[in-house]
């Protein structure tokens, strides 16, 4: 494969390319899907090819082949060229590559039980637990869906460019999430979507514990459902738990901290974004609010050491101490601010162009334990985890309906509260942060962006949070 990027390389720095990055990019998937323990789907799939970006009279031209031999990657590195050419005249402002420090480098993620290792029957019948525990666990109620997805995949990618970058690596992920509806009749429904994933092997599924977790669940469900109590209507104490709030650093500070949705990129695609270019020491919240983006995490489902340009990766500092402290970019965006890549292009398959991405993305933790969050709190809510979301455009207003919840008073915790509502802007959230745990936990997601579009493994995460002197709704249910 170094031979035909080589080529590809060669082949469109001729033709007048300024910078050429080309990319050989394997995925390999295998996928079993489950409801109520009988399995309903099977697959496996893989998607190999090359890629080749130029940068040509200040435009970036994209083509990618699935046919490796050298007179295809040799065509794909001709219509990337033509392509740049030709938008070329359109551009009212020349591309200009910013700098990355770039390695010469091969990693790969250590497995410590293969895949292989563990025949199909015994990941079906993980499915049947699932649902069996599940339906144990409730007693009034009762599980009317267990949906279940299980997917293993292998990434391999080696990247070349016109630069000297080569980085070569394989990251092997691992992925559960399952989908559990709970019922009444005269209560109504309930339903948990919850998903895991990770880089390594199958050590990881054994680590979730997941028949445990989901006849906790199930049981803690069904009594927010039977049990849960209208939430107070006055500005009281809300304790944010670690679920939400990392899907709040990864909505409200990741996406509006992406240089090419600041710049515009994404404004047709997948919105804006409240932060403008200049906004970089604009206070957004208190000195509680630090949000870091941090692929370099081992284990974690958005790891990778060097971005798809070939540069190094890093923590970013989104939010620091409360202010707009660092931007997501890749060497394009990076020379628009007069800065340095920090390595966040990432591409989902050979066919995408690698864009800016987030990774992990975080809420630091503090000082506390849970206990201590709630000891001091005369009445609050504490919302564990959410049923449904929602945020605008810019990630400026944001809204979140509790799953798991709890009223508070005078430092205990007295029974559920049913359907709390969070919502509130992103300065307010940031400005409200009164004190955090030291538990830092993280969730599994896969982040979509681009047109076409993209989806991108990523952990979102945080401790759990507590905010002073909040006005809770109540969500319909």
């Amino acid at each position: 494969m170094e031979d035909l990027l080589e080529k590809a390389i060669a082949e469109a720095s001729s033709k007048g390319a300024k910078y050429v990055e080309a990319r050989y990019h394997r995925n390999t998937y295998f996928t079993l899907r489950a409801r109520n323990g009988n399995l309903i789907d099977s697959a496996e799939e893989i998607a190999e090819g090359i890629s080749v970006r130029v940068l040509v009279d200040g435009a970036l031209g994209f083509a990618s082949t699935n046919r490796l031999d050298s007179e295809s990657v040799l065509e794909t590195a001709r219509r990337a060229v033509e392509t740049a050419r030709s938008l070329s005249r359109f551009m009212k402002k020349p591309l200009e590559l910013g700098p990355g420090r770039v390695g010469h480098v091969s990693y790969s993620v250590s497995v410590k039980k293969s895949f292989d290792s563990v025949p199909i029957d015994e990941k079906i019948s993980l499915f049947n637990e699932l649902w069996r525990r599940s339906r144990e666990a409730v007693k009034e109620a009762s599980v009317k869906v267990m949906f279940n997805e299980y997917e293993e995949s292998a990434e391999e990618k080696i990247i070349m460019t016109s630069e000297g970058a080569y980085v070569r690596s394989f990251i092997p992920r691992v992925y559960l999430g399952y989908n559990m509806v709970i019922a009444h009749p005269q209560k109504g429904v309930v339903q948990r979507w919850q998903e895991h994933g990770g880089s390594g092997g199958y050590e990881l599924v054994e680590s979730w514990r997941l028949p445990d977790v989901v006849s906790s669940e199930a049981g803690v469900l069904e009594r927010a459902l039977l049990e849960g109590k209208t939430p107070p209507s006055d500005p009281l104490d809300v304790i944010v738990g670690s679920e939400i709030v990392g899907l709040i650093a990864h909505e409200s500070a990741g996406h509006p901290s992406e240089a090419d949705r600041i710049l515009g990129r994404e404004a047709a695609q997948a919105g804006l974004s409240f932060i403008k270019k200049g906004m970089k020491g604009f206070r957004i919240g208190n000195e509680n609010a630090t949000v870091v983006d941090d692929p370099t995490i081992p284990g974690s489902y958005g790891f990778f050491l060097y971005d798809d340009e070939g540069v190094a990766a890093r923590p970013k500092y989104l939010y620091r101490e409360g202010v707009v402290y660092e931007h997501l970019h890749n060497r394009f965006t990076a020379a628009e601010y007069n800065t340095e890549s920090n390595g966040s292009a990432r591409a989902m398959n050979y066919a995408s162009e690698p864009i800016v991405r987030m990774s992990n993305t975080y809420v630091t933790p503090g000082d506390y334990s849970l206990e201590e969050l709630i000891e001091d709190v005369k009445l609050g809510v504490y919302i564990k985890s959410y049923m449904e979301w929602n945020i605008d455009d810019e990630r400026w207003s944001q809204r979140y309906v509790g799953l798991e919840a709890y009223l508070i008073e005078n430092g205990e915790i007295k029974g559920f509260v049913r359907n709390p509502v969070l919502e509130i802007t992103t300065k307010a959230f940031y400005s409200s942060i009164v004190a955090k745990s030291r538990d830092l936990r993280f969730y599994t997601g896969t982040c979509g962006k681009g047109e076409p579009s993209q989806g991108v493994p990523v952990w979102f995460g945080g401790p759990d949070v507590k905010l002073s002197k909040v006005k809770l709704g109540l969500a319909p249910g």
